[in-house]
């Protein structure tokens, strides 16, 4: 229901009792929905997160920013627009539904892929949403009509036909090369997908002795796998290592399976490694297998899919174990054979699993990639040439290097949940295949080589898309570009409107992680099918740790629960706590208590609005001077403030955009200009009140990206007269910014440290503020009337007419003296005398410095001059402080 400003504002700020309600008055009225139109489009792609996901908190600071972003956008008056979305995710949620199936006594195995994929989808209906939902609890103002899922209908046209075309252009092709196989998921994995944990993690080398086949000896060689000795083909040793030159193409016989081979010379062999011979098994090691296509070496392949050994390893202790098992069984074999030499602890550097965990396993496999070369070269060009920028810059580096060293992508999946390869083989010559969009299409091609295959003689690849092979469309495919693309032509045959008006996008904000991963291929794939990068700017944010700097995990226990935060601290304070430590690119340090300070913000902003409103206008009532010089002042710091603001939007800076406006509201306005102007009573001036509900609406403007729900439900309170949009703030305008004057806030500031110096002349008198002070003083402090209410001061005087009990106070150039009782000065003498040293110091000082004749003949003018200024005010100080001590000297006689 829509507010009213004459009804009652509750007292207090209790978030629960409105976000909901407010978030669903956003999406009945439409605020977040946005149709190509006449303005300026401002686009946000959410990084699309897995159907498996919850929240967690680098979702809740990813689309907090995002969310900011937009909301400012929008009131800026562009037709703003955030796509919101999920990605299918291969691995994990395939993974996720074996797990479920399995816990009702399912194996995968039992299932065919139709059945399979049908338990995947009523698992995705059921849960794929749950962290789009959540994600409106903090307020994201996505256009939810928008909505896409990388495996919906349109989506996974365009992933299918992308591949067609990219193969058909000779960039996609099928081969058999040296991958990542991840044995848990048993599927193929990019280098991208594999992550090592540094600076390592612990192993063991074990120094394994090899006999020379003409029984003369042995040879020792340093292995981290012996389970793999099965398949080892050679001994490899550098032929530049005077050690073994005498044993080069000498054989020896390899433990466990007695095979006889030969030892051969390869520079690619470490000779101040181990023990500098090298066991070379081409099948289980990526150096092994270059090494082996060198010297024409057999492949012998010992480990299954799952990662157990098979039968061709040879040794039926082995076959059947897990590879870790099989490695215990192995040393102990080599132990009671007497061939284990020794064992040595290292750290060495394990790939594993992004996805499982699993530590990942070499091999040979056929698998479908994609060349790089030609895609990576536009992308590095957009990003040098500043058509994409990446915030902060110093990733600009990373990203170069990345693109100068890309190598061809495995984008093959051997999983049923994703894109299926549109590739379809003759099911007894699986060397012959096409790809075509379909399967009425591949057997059109195949009966163009032979009219007689019939649809039965042909099947489908089994194996499916790696899930970043889908979402590096996700710039165009959300607003269904593909649908226009013409295969045959290589083009587009018309540019559907929304892909017009919406591309490019205008940010993407993400993880530094995915730079590669995500990033860097949307750029590849906008320059391929638009000619233009996807968007302009990334904002690249920063890993959520904790504040002991531990990365936030649920196995650390260190990784508080997102809705249970913004139970306790409402989704504005958690918001503001994530912002308050999120400069971008750099880690932010979370702790709790910055929610709270959030929260706090939020209880500020609320008692202030409730004083306003609490006071009501009489035209009898007086204008301060006070209430004239805060105005004045206030109008020029807000000015300051919105230009502040625009450089730090404009350059991404949104933590201190958010602190610009914390200041300007809690230590300018709370604490300054409404104490300035506030009556004795309920009753204002008229002026002073409209003026007042002016600053107070803007400050809610301003406000509002950072904290939507409480500014949102302060407006309904807003008198209709003072209100910007008439039903909702988030489509108010966003405030102009004016001329400020420079002087203007210099001289109020120094007004503020007179008043500072006033209080803490309060506190050490023990002078309760309800008490008035005297003040006189010949000084000419800027905003008089401000100091005066600010501080309860009630009679201002010349300095000379002011009793003998006066204590001096010098704030600057200023001098003032304020009544106090006698005991107090011994201890203002000793303060006084303590300031004249160090003074006549600094100035002995300068003294130095100027009577050398080099110093004033070389330095530039300028610092000359800049040393004369400080002697004169140092010596000007010097008589102030000799005049207040005289006087003080002689009161306490």
């Amino acid at each position: 229901m829509e507010g009213n400003a004459a009804e009652i504002l509750p007292e207090k700020w209790a978030p629960e009792t409105f976000e909901e309600e407010i978030y669903q008055r956003w999406v009945n009225d439409g605020c977040f929905r946005s149709v190509p139109d006449e303005r300026q489009p401002y686009v946000i792609l959410m990084p699309p997160p897995n159907v498996t996901g919850v929240l967690h908190m680098g979702h809740m600071l990813n689309n907090t920013i995002q969310d900011v972003l937009i909301r400012r956008a929008r009131m800026l008056g562009y037709n703003a627009c955030w796509v919101p979305g999920t990605d299918h995710a291969s691995i994990a949620t395939e993974a996720r539904v074996v797990r479920m199936l399995r816990e009702k006594g399912i194996q995968k195995t039992d299932l065919s892929r139709d059945e399979f994929l049908q338990y995947a989808w009523d698992w995705k209906n059921k849960y794929g949403g749950i962290i789009l939902e959540q994600l409106k609890k903090l307020g994201a103002s996505c256009d939810w009509e928008r909505t896409r899922f990388t495996m919906d209908e349109g989506y996974y046209r365009a992933v299918i036909r992308v591949f067609v075309d990219l193969y058909r252009k000779g960039y996609i092709y099928r081969g058999k090369r040296m991958i990542n196989w991840d044995c848990e998921a048993r599927t193929a994995l990019s280098n991208e997908e594999v992550i090592y944990h540094e600076p390592g993690e612990e192993s063991t080398l074990y120094y394994v002795r090899y006999p020379l086949a003409d029984g003369s000896g042995y040879l020792r060689v340093a292995t981290q796998r012996p389970e793999t000795i099965p398949g080892d083909v050679a001994v490899a040793v550098n032929p530049q290592d005077s050690r073994y030159v005498e044993l080069m193409g000498k054989k020896v016989v390899v433990p466990l399976v007695h095979r006889v081979v030969e030892v051969i010379a390869d520079s690619y062999v470490d000779p101040d490694f181990g023990t500098g011979c090298l066991k070379v098994t081409p099948a289980h090691d990526v150096n092994d297998y270059e090494i082996g296509l060198r010297h024409g070496l057999p492949i012998i392949d010992i480990l299954n899919e799952d990662g157990t050994l098979n039968e061709a390893c040879g040794v039926k202790e082995l076959i059947g174990l897990d590879r870790f098992e099989a490695r215990k069984k192995a040393v102990e074999m080599l132990r009671e054979a007497g061939l284990l030499e020794k064992e040595e602890k290292v750290l060495s550097r394990i790939g594993r699993s992004e996805r499982t965990g699993s530590v990942v396993e070499p091999r040979l496999s056929e698998q479908w990639f994609l060349r790089m070369d030609k895609l990576a070269g536009p992308a590095l060009q957009a990003v040098e040439s500043g058509e994409v920028k990446l915030h902060p810059s110093k990733f600009v580096n990373t990203y170069r290097h990345w693109m100068e060293n890309v190598r061809d992508w495995c984008i093959s999946r051997q999983l049923w949940w994703g894109h299926r390869i549109p590739a379809w083989y003759l099911k007894n010559d699986r060397s012959r295949w096409q790809v075509a969009e379909n399967a009425e299409e591949a057997l059109a091609l195949f009966r163009a080589q032979n009219p007689g295959i019939s649809s039965d003689d042909i099947e489908q690849d089994p194996d499916v898309l790696d899930t970043w092979a889908s979402s590096w469309l996700w710039p165009i495919a959300v607003f269904e570009g593909f649908d226009y693309y013409d295969l045959a032509q290589k083009r587009f045959n018309t540019i559907p409107r929304d892909l017009q008006y919406y591309y490019p996008t205008t940010v993407l904000v993400t993880a530094p992680e995915i730079l590669f991963f995500w990033v860097a291929r949307m750029i590849m794939a906008g320059c391929e099918y638009m000619k233009q990068a996807p968007f302009k700017d990334v904002y690249l944010t920063g890993i959520v740790r904790d504040k002991l700097g531990r990365k936030m995990s649920k196995s650390l226990g260190n990784s508080p629960e997102p809705l249970d935060l913004m139970a306790r601290y409402g989704a504005d304070g958690v918001r503001m706590g994530m912002l308050l430590c999120s400069p971008a690119g750099n880690d932010l340090l979370f702790d709790e208590s910055l929610c709270q300070q959030g929260r706090n913000f939020c209880n500020k902003l609320w008692n202030a609005f409730r004083l306003v409103k609490s006071w009501t206008a009489h035209p009898e009532a007086l204008r301060s001077e006070a209430a004239k010089e805060a105005e004045i002042w206030f109008g020029h710091c807000l000015n300051n403030t919105l230009h502040q603001l625009r450089q730090q939007f404009d350059q991404y800076r949104l933590n201190e955009a958010l602190m610009s406006v914390y200041r300007l509201m809690w230590d300018h306005f709370c604490s300054v200009y409404l104490e300035a102007i506030k009556p004795t009573g309920r009753i204002q001036n008229p002026q002073t009140l409209h003026q007042a509900w002016c600053f107070m609406e803007i400050l809610l403007r301003l406000a509002h990206p950072f904290v939507p729900f409480t500014t949102e439900k302060l407006y309904e309170y807003v008198p209709a007269e003072y209100k910007h949009h008439p039903k909702h703030l988030m489509l108010a305008p966003w405030p102009e910014a004016g001329t400020y004057d420079e002087n203007v806030l210099h001289q109020f500031d120094s007004m503020l440290e007179v008043a500072a110096a006033l209080r803490q002349f309060r506190t050490e008198q023990k002078i309760p503020f309800r008490q008035a002070l005297q003040v006189f003083s010949d000084s000419d402090i800027p905003f008089r009337a401000c100091l005066m209410k600010l501080c309860n001061v009630q009679q201002w005087a010349p300095a000379d007419q002011r009793p003998d009990s006066s204590r001096p106070l010098v704030v600057g150039v200023f001098q003032l003296y304020v009544p106090v009782e006698r005991n107090a000065h011994s201890a203002e003498a000793l303060k006084l005398r303590e300031e004249l040293e160090y003074v006549k110091g600094f100035l002995e000082l300068v003294n130095k410095k100027l009577s050398n004749e080099r110093f004033v003949a070389n330095a530039p003018p300028d610092l000359v001059e800049r040393e004369r200024k400080k002697k004169a005010d140092a010596e000007a100080r010097i008589r102030v402080l000799e005049d207040l001590l005289r006087r003080e000297l002689s009161s306490s006689l």
